[in-house]
């Protein structure tokens, strides 16, 4: 869903201001219903223009320091690919290598985390795994010759390890419409 910041008031706000007003009702959405709430940003133009491994930094976030702020959680994509470094520090290739960086993190640590990008699909999995493909569905390696699995993420999916939260968000309520009984709309 797309969202609009608050432009009343007269004066019209910029747009740091529209951001960081959004940023805050995310936040008090989150808090209220007790739930995660997932919300993207553009970074800004410096990645590409700062020399080095172009790594997204939490002052890449563009047009404002509240998403920084705001957030219990920040996490960016990164692949070095993308923008030509074809080797890492290490002189390793960086040839369908992503990573999700964890540039900030309320309750926990920091982190980078290293994963296979198979473009083909759109997909980031296990750097070593090559994704749980379905053996009809070979993927091209790192390493040269053809590799597919025996079997799918999804049927490996063990419904015993599943932690369920809940949320005021799942609270039924059956008056909501004011008339006892009645079903709502959805």
């Amino acid at each position: 869903q797309l969202m609009s910041g608050d432009s009343k008031g007269g004066g019209g706000g910029n747009r740091e201001q529209e951001i960081a007003s959004i940023s805050r009702a995310l936040k008090k959405i989150a808090k209220e219903l007790e739930i995660p709430v997932i919300a993207l940003s553009q970074l800004s133009r410096a990645v590409e223009t700062r020399g080095g491994d172009k790594r997204p930094q939490l002052s890449d976030l563009r047009e404002s320091g509240a998403i920084e702020q705001d957030a219990d959680m920040v996490m960016f994509l990164y692949r070095p690919e993308y923008y030509g470094i074809l080797q890492d520090e290490n002189d390793a290739s960086t040839q369908g290598v992503g990573e999700v960086i964890i540039a900030k993190h309320r309750n926990g640590s920091l982190d980078t985390v290293k994963l296979r990008f198979i473009g083909k699909y759109t997909k980031f999995t296990d750097l070593d795994n090559f994704g749980n493909f379905p053996p009809n569905q070979a993927i091209e390696p790192l390493y040269g010759n053809k590799f597919s699995s025996q079997s799918s993420g999804a049927s490996n999916f063990d419904q015993s390890q599943t932690v369920k939260f809940t949320s005021k968000a799942n609270d039924d309520h059956d008056d909501f419409l004011g008339t006892p009984g009645e079903k709502p709309p959805f």
